[in-house]
C-alpha cells in the first residue's frame, strides 16, 4: 500500500460514483465508475495487482477527485460523458467509439426494436446505455410483451411468407405478412415506457382487465394480467427513465417551474430524510439545491442528540429541522419526505419557511403527490414534468445521502465493538488496518504474515491481532 496513495482516498464515500485520477500538472489521466468509490479506489492501493497500463497510470496519480450520483447506473452515464467530453490518457474502453448495451427504435414504416454498441449519431431514437446486456434483454422482451414490436432485420421482415415464432407467443404483431393499423401507436406506448412514464399504462391496463373481466373475456384479461406483471417486473428492476440527475435537466427551469407553483423565490431549499434501523443509530441529513442544481457546501448531516427520540421519526424530524434553521445555511423552502405527520412537524419547528412535503404514495416512484406550503394536497403535477422530475431527485438524493451516513455509523459502531477490544490497537493503528484491509471482517480473516504487512502496524501488535481472531488469546 502506497501511504500518500491512501491519504488522497482518505474520506472517499461508501457511495455509487466516479472517481477522477490527476498527474502533478493537473491532467486527467483516468475516469472511472464504482458502486461504492470507497471500496473502488482501495482497490488502486496495491499497484502490483492492477493491470500494466494502470500500474504506469497509478504511479502519476498526486489527484483524486469524485462525483457522488444516486445510482450505479447513473455513475455509468457519468463516467461515460466525462470519458467523452474529457477524453483522459488512460481511458481505452470507451474513447474509440465503443459504447455500453444500448437500444435504438429505427425509423421507417414499422419500426424496430435495436440493441448495439456504438455511435449515438448512428441512430436516431436511442434508449439507455444499460448497465449490462441482460438489463437491455430485459427492457426489450417488456417492450416486446406490452408493445409487441418487431426485432428482426428489413431484409428478414421482407422475405417472411409467415409469422415467426414471436408472434405465436404474443412477443411481435408480425407485420411481416399482416395489416397494421395500430403499429404507430405500439411504437409510441414503447417510447413512453423506455423514458419512464408506465404507471399510467399500468392504471389503464388495469381498468382495461377489469372491464374484460366484467364482460366474461377472461382470455383478453389475461393478455392484460401478463402485460402489467410484464411492465411492475421491470419497473421494479429499475428500468432507466430522464430524471434530474442528468447533466442536462434544466435546473433553472424546474425551480422556476416551482417558485410559480409555491409563489416564493427559490435560492436555496432544503430536502430532510431519517434513518435508523429498529430505532439504533438514528441519524438525519438534509441537500441542498437552487436553480444551478446541488449544492454540496450546504449539505449537512446530524447524529440525534435527544436519544429519547431515537425510532421516533417525527420526534427525530422535528431535532434536525430545528437544529438546521438555528444553524445555517439560510433556506427559502423546506422539503420533508414523508406525509402529514412529517408536514406539521416541520411547519411547527420552522412556521417562518414554507414546507412542501413530499409523500411517497403506496408505490414509490408511481404515486407520488405532494402538500403545499398551505397545507393543500396536490396531486396535479404530471409525471413527466421537469417539476415533478426535480421533487422526485431531490427526494432521492437526500434519502441516498442519510442512508449513505447511516450505514457509515453503523460501519464505524461495528469496527469499534471489534478493533477496540484489542490490547495495544489505537486510533492509528485501526485507521491503517481499515485502510489496508477494507473491513473488521477481512481483518478477522487476514493471516499472519498479511498482518505484519500492513504499514505501521509492528510484529507484535500483528501478532495480538491474530490471537485476537484465531485463537481467543488476547
Amino acid at each position: 500500500m502506497n501511504i500518500q496513495f491512501a491519504d488522497l482516498i482518505e474520506n472517499s464515500p461508501g457511495a455509487p460514483g466516479v472517481y477522477k485520477m490527476y498527474d502533478a500538472d493537473g491532467t486527467l489521466l483516468y475516469v472511472g465508475k464504482a458502486k461504492n468509490l470507497a471500496n473502488r479506489l482501495r482497490q488502486y492501493m496495491d499497484i502490483s495487482k492492477l493491470e500494466l497500463h494502470k500500474q504506469v497510470m497509478r504511479s502519476l496519480v498526486s489527484k483524486v477527485e469524485w462525483e457522488i450520483v444516486p445510482t450505479e447506473s447513473d455513475a455509468l452515464l457519468r463516467e461515460q460523458e466525462l470519458i467523452k467530453t474529457q477524453k483522459p490518457k488512460y481511458n481505452i474502453m470507451l474513447t474509440d467509439g465503443k459504447m455500453y448495451p444500448m437500444l435504438a427504435l429505427t425509423t421507417g414504416e414499422f419500426p424496430r426494436l435495436l440493441k448495439f454498441r456504438g455511435k449515438i449519431s448512428q441512430r436516431r431514437d436511442v434508449y439507455g446505455p444499460y448497465p449490462s446486456v441482460a438489463a437491455l434483454n430485459e427492457t426489450i422482451k417488456t417492450i416486446q410483451k406490452v408493445c409487441q414490436l418487431r426485432t428482426c432485420t428489413d431484409t428478414f421482415m421482407r422475405n417472411r411468407a409467415r409469422p415467426c415464432l414471436l408472434h405465436q407467443i404474443g412477443r411481435c404483431s408480425a407485420p411481416c405478412v399482416k395489416p397494421q393499423n395500430d403499429y404507430d401507436a405500439r411504437v409510441a406506448l414503447a417510447r413512453r415506457i423506455l423514458t419512464g412514464d408506465s404507471e399510467p399504462i399500468v392504471k389503464d391496463l388495469r381498468m382495461e382487465m377489469q372491464k374484460y373481466s366484467d364482460n366474461l373475456d377472461f382470455e383478453s384479461a389475461a393478455i392484460a394480467r401478463d402485460k402489467i406483471a410484464a411492465l411492475t417486473h421491470t419497473a421494479n428492476r429499475g428500468m432507466r427513465r430522464p430524471h434530474a440527475h442528468s447533466a442536462n435537466f434544466d435546473w433553472a427551469g424546474a425551480t422556476s417551474d416551482l417558485e410559480k407553483l409555491l409563489g416564493i423565490k427559490i435560492d436555496a431549499a432544503g430536502v430532510f430524510d431519517n434513518s435508523h434501523l429498529f430505532g439504533k443509530h438514528p441519524v438525519g441529513a438534509m441537500i441542498a439545491f437552487g436553480p444551478n442544481g446541488f449544492i454540496k457546501s450546504s449539505y449537512r448531516h446530524f447524529k440525534l442528540n435527544d436519544m429519547s427520540r431515537a425510532g421516533n421519526d417525527i420526534a427525530m424530524m422535528s431535532e434536525f429541522v430545528g437544529r438546521a434553521i438555528e444553524r445555517g445555511p439560510k433556506l427559502d423552502l423546506i422539503i420533508v419526505d414523508g406525509g402529514r405527520a412529517q408536514w406539521n412537524i416541520a411547519h411547527r419547528r420552522a412556521p417562518n419557511i414554507p414546507v412542501l412535503g413530499v409523500t411517497k404514495g403506496e408505490v414509490r416512484d408511481g404515486d407520488e403527490h405532494f402538500i403545499l406550503p398551505d397545507g393543500s394536497e396536490s396531486w396535479d403535477i404530471p409525471k413527466d414534468s421537469r417539476l415533478f422530475l426535480l421533487l422526485r431527485a431531490v427526494r432521492d438524493e437526500a434519502h441516498r445521502f442519510v442512508i449513505t451516513y447511516h450505514r457509515t455509523v453503523r460501519a464505524k459502531t461495528v469496527t469499534a465493538s471489534v478493533l477496540d477490544d484489542i490490547e495495544g490497537i489505537g486510533p492509528t493503528r485501526k485507521k491503517a488496518l481499515m485502510q489496508h484491509f477494507g473491513s473488521a471482517r477481512a481483518v478477522s480473516d487476514a493471516d499472519l504474515n498479511a498482518l505484519m504487512r500492513v504499514p505501521g502496524l509492528g510484529k507484535n501488535a500483528a501478532e495480538k491481532i491474530y490471537a485476537y481472531f484465531h485463537t481467543n488469546v488476547v
